[in-house]
């Protein structure tokens, strides 16, 4: 018989790898995952209940709407509910944009280094990836952004506060490259790190939404609620892209887990922004300290900070291995390391001051 393979998509070819965050050893003295911009804390609390009663009835499918978390989303972001949509995660709600709006002969423009799945989830569309480099403060060039936009153009991704940069575009600049791009193409603003933000100039996504039909907001629960492993994110958008989403969505994509989960770590509030206080607070240690012994670090708005090492990237990453740290290294470019609890902070910067020496 002869051999032969299935026929499979040609713009499959050469799609990069997404690569997670490596875990900490498994064996040894104990090691900290600073490489996936988890939050390091424990669910919010009455989340781990909600859960907990929700898993006992997962024989049933999940409500397909999400109505109940839906619901709440409205009501915290004063939004009509027909201008949200959820997913399995704010990728999974990116991936159903690329779905609703480009194909073969379409691009899509995004800063690089950015969201490392955004030329994956380009490449699977079929469209082509537009690249335009971030400018040498590692922030977005929003004026060769807004340059790049042809009339082949579908969407724009602008990721605020950038992956893995940490850096912040600010409300001025951003409201000027909104009015420079035509109003049939779409602008998604990646807010997934949107509570970590403490600059007053970097505007909220969903005010600017309001009275702009092509933007586009994602947010996702996997980052301060600490919902990484049930996999809920959602768009705000308004009704023609919202119900586009809807129609692209996998049925019952977001568990029933994962929404009851949401709605209460939605209702726990106070104490979501007493941790990421906490958060905010070790970042602005880390990124002070790490000022001290030399380092030039970006200013971050985010759950992370990053150090550009060129070639010396994958020797620091090693380095912070071996003593029991794990970071996310961008081979060539450099490492973001997560800020977590103190003590994984702590041996991050120990490492960060005894390889600064042999640089």
């Amino acid at each position: 018989m002869t051999e032969m393979a299935p026929k499979l998509r040609a713009a499959l070819d050469g799609i990069p790898t997404y690569r997670p965050g490596r875990p900490p050893a498994a064996d040894g003295p104990r090691s900290y995952k600073l490489s996936s911009n988890e939050n390091p804390y424990p669910p919010l609390p009455g989340v781990l209940e909600a859960a907990a009663a929700a898993a006992g009835a997962f024989n049933r499918y999940p409500d397909m709407a999400c109505s109940a978390l839906v619901e709440e989303l409205a009501s915290r972001f004063d939004v009509p509910v027909t201008h949200l949509a959820t997913g399995t995660g704010s990728v999974g709600v990116a991936q159903q944009l690329l779905q609703s709006t480009a194909g073969p002969g379409d691009e899509v423009v995004y800063a690089w280094r950015s969201f490392e799945a955004y030329p994956i989830i380009t490449q699977i569309s079929g469209a082509t990836s537009v690249r335009v480099p971030l400018t040498a403060d590692e922030v977005h060039d929003l004026d060769a952004m807004a340059d790049a936009v042809t009339d082949r153009t579908r969407l724009v991704f602008v990721c605020n506060p950038n992956n893995p940069t940490g850096t912040a575009v600010r409300r001025a600049e951003l409201e000027r490259f909104l009015d420079r791009v035509p109003g049939d193409v779409l602008v998604v603003l990646d807010e997934a790190y949107r509570e970590f933000v403490r600059d007053e100039e970097v505007p909220d996504g969903i005010e600017l939404y309001r009275d702009r039909p092509n933007v586009c907001v994602l947010r996702t629960f996997s980052k301060a609620y600490g919902l990484a492993g049930l996999r809920v994110g959602f768009a705000v958008a308004h009704e023609p892209v919202a119900a586009a989403l809807r129609k692209t969505a996998v049925p019952f994509g977001v568990s029933q887990i994962a929404q009851d989960a949401a709605v209460a770590s939605l209702r726990s509030e106070a104490a979501l922004l007493e941790r990421v206080d906490s958060l905010v607070g070790e970042r602005e240690r880390v990124v002070r300290e790490l000022t001290a012994q030399g380092w030039t670090v970006p200013g971050t708005q985010a759950n992370f900070v990053w150090l550009r090492l060129g070639e010396r990237t994958a020797d620091f990453a090693a380095a912070c291995e071996a003593a029991g740290v794990t970071v996310r290294p961008f081979a060539g470019e450099g490492v973001r390391v997560t800020v977590g609890e103190a003590a994984a902070n702590d041996l991050f910067l120990q490492t960060a001051q005894t390889f600064r020496k042999d640089l």
